[in-house]
């Protein structure tokens, strides 16, 4: 959109929503986030971390796409052809269990259903709430390429997922093994973590006596289940228990069954907790099946699928769980065994679907063998082209993860998800995997389950892309990625996996960078959630402040790796920001006198303000590029706030007004081009962060170009680079500073002239004061002001030094000599202090060893400085004590 199409005026009031959602419609339409393949730019890819098809966005969810949104519109303005991948999850469990919950409130159920109707209700609910997280990303102002959108259920990634599952499978490395999972008796059917409903429950605890074998005495155990004893095949206690050190190794009797079982060491016991030690039972709980695996105990099953003891229960073979339960309390009682039921309120899961007791059971599921997977990914991080993470201090995290890394369960006993590729021939029981059913497939029989949500997850940077089709133009031109953001609550769910399956099938890394953020949480340090009722909708900040003042806000809070606490008067002040650079801009504009592109002129004569706000910008400029590409996005914005609103508004819009409201028409001209340039340059700064606005404001600007979102990103320019003048007007603005706090000391009002003299240190401060003399009689209002060298301080007058000046202020009748006195000597003691400080530094010897010679020189120009200051001070106290 030219300027041609825009009026030059800008409203009074900046009015978000007025605004967002025209240019969000104009960028997509436009075309701007789409990556090109333009083979003369560097490729730049992110893909988002896929958001689950569970529910709305959360503000957990707009700090992550914000800093990502960042990184691609920084990205795209320097020219390089960034791809910004959207997409979203299926996320098994959690959709399926919000599918269902609808259901049930329909008065019907999956089972009622049956599987392919289900799946429908599935799809529709996927459908409507990818429709609410897109227009979530459109009020973010997302610069995502939706013509390469992607869901981790879509045929590609199916394909990319089979295709995994198959290459893992034949060599080996996914097999076939026990597991405890949640079974139903009463339906004969395994269930999800989902389908299983807890209750507080009141049972009981069951102390018993294991005698040890060797004769030499018992070890209590406690259990809420003495009916799976019968299972035992272990006694664990914590290796560094004194009580129980002396008999790991050892053996103790089974009870009623007369097995001698080992006693073993485990770190997972909890000395604390009941007697310290805990009968291991591999083949009923999920905690003694781990502590099995670990030492290698035999799983003893006691139980049908039915819920009825079996073979294994000896005598009780046959009886209910329960029925069994009683009987052998019973028993254990008489023989001594049991000594001790304690009433006890404990959590107990039930089938959702029948109601019975769940009971963890032992079940054949499907598994990743994780050791060789990971040996790849340990062996990468010793490399050059190892994954970075953003604070480093994460890779120690993910590291201890992946060295200790156990084989991955990834069969879900659900029906949304990826179904696994393995049938079961319905006579011989002959496993076969594979892409597509067998020939003969009314003699087969396919498994059940669908694979964890995070086995497709995993595979994320590059199933994206095209992969497993090697030749896919994304996959060869976008991969590796460059970077992903994301939390660290997720470094072992998903960024791990992702760079063990990236290694194994692309032989790359997924992405060069991982930036990790913490979490957001609210004013007090808590954790957003429901039940506390202290949750925030990132569309509520954004209905009231707009989309700007959220990602700025949301990008500035917090540094990299940490937490961010949410503060509605924080927004409040990046809204008013927001309407600072509104202001600035309409003034601009106002004064540029219908500049055109082709008019604006900077060889012309520049005033002190002119190349000090040119070089200001330089430096700017410089920082933030440097910034964004460390990740430092707080310090962007700190950076960003104080130039626009110090030195662009506060300072160099006030000094252009000079020249704007003179009758020099070439300095006018000067002025304006100018205020044009830096304006311009300062709102493509700004841009990634807070695209609206900048957009809106850029259209109003002296350009050709289409959007604000190509334009090209500022560089320094050397040509107006005038490090000497910023130093005079360094000058110029602190003595401006200093004579406006001086009269707030002595409640002087700004507008009542006051006499001023300034003494300079030399010929050439003096002649740079002359010079800008203007800025001086504008922004002091000096009734008459005195400049020289070799002035001495009037009588009862109030005195300042700086860096080549001396200030005095003569306020007869406005001054208290004491007060005075005290202010300076207050003065004194700042100077001590900073002297102290410097000669601290400059007489440590490993600073002196290891600084730059730079560096050294100015700590030693700073010493000099503060000294000559002090001294001048000291001796205007003495004047006025004389």
């Amino acid at each position: 959109m030219s300027t041609e199409k825009q009026e030059l005026s800008m409203p009074t009031k900046y009015d978000p929503k007025a605004t967002e959602e025209t240019w969000y419609k104009y960028w997509v339409d436009g075309k701007f986030f789409e990556a090109t393949g333009d083979e003369e730019k560097t490729p730049y890819s992110i893909v988002i971390p896929p958001p689950n098809v569970t529910g709305k966005l959360h503000l957990g969810h707009a700090w992550d796409t914000t800093l990502q949104d960042i990184l691609s519109r920084a990205k795209r303005m320097q020219g390089y052809d960034v791809l910004w991948l959207p997409g979203m999850d299926h996320a098994g469990i959690a959709t399926q269990a919000k599918v269902e919950a609808k259901l049930r409130e329909q008065g019907t159920s999956r089972y009622d259903l049956g599987r392919e109707k289900f799946l429908e209700k599935a799809w529709e609910w996927k459908g409507e709430y990818a429709d609410f997280i897109r227009n979530q990303w459109a009020k973010l102002g997302l610069g995502l390429d939706y013509s390469r959108e992607r869901f981790t259920l879509d045929e590609g990634l199916s394909d990319a997922v089979r295709e995994v599952f198959v290459t893992l499978y034949k060599k080996g490395l996914i097999y076939r093994g026990e597991y405890i999972i949640n079974w139903d008796p009463e339906t004969k059917t395994a269930l999800s973590d989902i389908e299983v409903i807890y209750k507080d429950v009141q049972g009981a605890f069951y102390h018993m006596k294991y005698p040890l074998a060797d004769g030499s005495g018992h070890i209590e155990v406690a259990t809420t289940r003495p009916e799976t004893m019968l299972g035992d095949t272990a006694i664990a206690v914590h290796p560094e228990d004194d009580r129980y050190k002396h008999l790991i190794g050892k053996k103790a009797i089974l009870p009623i069954v007369g097995r001698e079982i080992e006693i073993v060491g485990d770190d997972y016991v909890e000395m604390e907790f009941g007697s310290g030690a805990v009968k291991i039972t591999p083949a009923h709980d999920p905690n003694d099946f781990e502590i099995g695996n670990r030492h290698n105990l035999e799983r003893v099953l006691v139980m049908d699928e039915s819920g009825k003891m079996n073979d294994n229960a000896g005598v009780y073979q046959g009886m209910d769980r329960f029925e069994c339960r009683k009987q052998i309390v019973k028993d254990l009682q008489d023989a001594g065994v049991l000594f001790k039921i304690e009433e006890h309120l404990h959590s107990v899961g039930h089938s959702e679907r029948s109601g019975a007791v769940v009971e963890p059971y032992l079940s054949t599921q499907w598994f990743v063998k994780m050791k060789p997977l990971a040996e790849k990914a340990i062996e990468l991080q010793k490399t050059e082209e190892k994954v970075n993470f953003v604070p480093e201090r994460f890779e120690k995290t993910y590291l201890h993860w992946i060295e200790n890394i156990r084989d991955w369960c990834i069969s879900r006993q659900l029906w949304w998800g990826h179904r696994i590729p393995a049938w079961y021939h319905k006579e011989t029981g002959e496993v076969y995997v594979g892409h597509e059913e067998p020939q003969d497939a009314e003699n087969w029989e396919q498994d059940n389950d669908v694979l964890d949500t995070w086995f497709s997850s995993a595979l994320w940077p590059f199933s994206t892309m095209g992969w497993p089709d090697e030749d896919a133009i994304d996959f060869k031109r976008y991969y590796p990625t460059n970077a992903l953001v994301t939390g660290y609550d997720i470094i072992y769910f998903w960024v791990a996996r992702m760079i063990f399956q990236g290694m194994e099938f692309t032989g790359k890394r997924p992405f060069n960078d991982v930036l990790i953020h913490g979490l957001i949480r609210d004013s007090e340090g808590r954790k957003m959630s429901k039940s506390l009722g202290n949750g925030v909708d990132p569309m509520d900040v954004i209905e009231k402040y707009g989309a700007d003042a959220l990602r700025f806000f949301l990008s500035t809070g917090s540094s990299p790796g940490n937490d961010l606490r949410f503060y509605w008067e924080k927004v409040e002040s990046t809204w008013n920001f927001a309407n600072k650079i509104w202001n600035a801009s309409r003034f601009a504009l106002m004064n540029m006198n219908g500049l055109k592109e082709e008019e604006i002129d900077l060889t012309g004569d520049l005033n002190l303000a002119d190349k000090w706000i040119l070089t200001r910008f330089n430096e700017t400029a410089e920082n933030v590029t440097r910034l964004i590409d460390t990740y430092e996005f707080g310090e962007v914005g700190r950076l960003l706030y104080n130039f626009i609103w110090d030195d662009l508004c506060d300072w160099y819009i006030e000094m252009a007004k000079l020249p704007l409201y003179g009758e020099d028409e070439a300095a006018k001209q000067t002025t304006r081009s100018v205020l044009a340039y830096v304006l311009d340059r300062t709102l493509r700064l700004l841009h990634p962060i807070m695209p609206f606005i900048t957009e809106e404001i850029w259209q109003h600007l002296p350009h050709k170009g289409e959007s604000i979102t190509v334009a090209q990103w500022p560089k320094k320019r050397e040509d107006l680079h005038f490090p000497e003048a910023a130093q005079d007007m360094n000058l110029v603005t602190e003595m401006i500073r200093t004579v406006r706090n001086i009269r707030s000391e002595m409640n002087v009002a700004p507008s009542k002239p006051i006499e001023l003299q300034i003494n300079a240190k030399s010929e050439e401060v003096l002649q740079a004061l002359e010079v800008n003399r203007a800025y001086i009689e504008k922004f002091c209002n000096p009734s008459s002001l005195k400049l020289g060298t070799g002035l001495s301080a009037p009588d009862k007058s109030m005195s300042a030094v700086l860096t080549g000046v001396e200030m005095y202020l003569p306020l007869e009748g406005l001054i208290n000599l004491e007060e005075e006195i005290q202010r300076l000597e207050k003065e004194v003691e700042k100077y001590n202090k900073e002297v102290e400080r410097v000669q601290k530094k400059l007489g440590n010897e490993g600073f002196m060893k290891k600084a730059p010679e730079k560096v050294i020189e100015e700590e030693r120009a700073k010493e000099k400085d503060y000294s000559e200051k002090r001294e001048k001070v000291l001796q205007r106290i003495q004047e006025l004590k004389a």
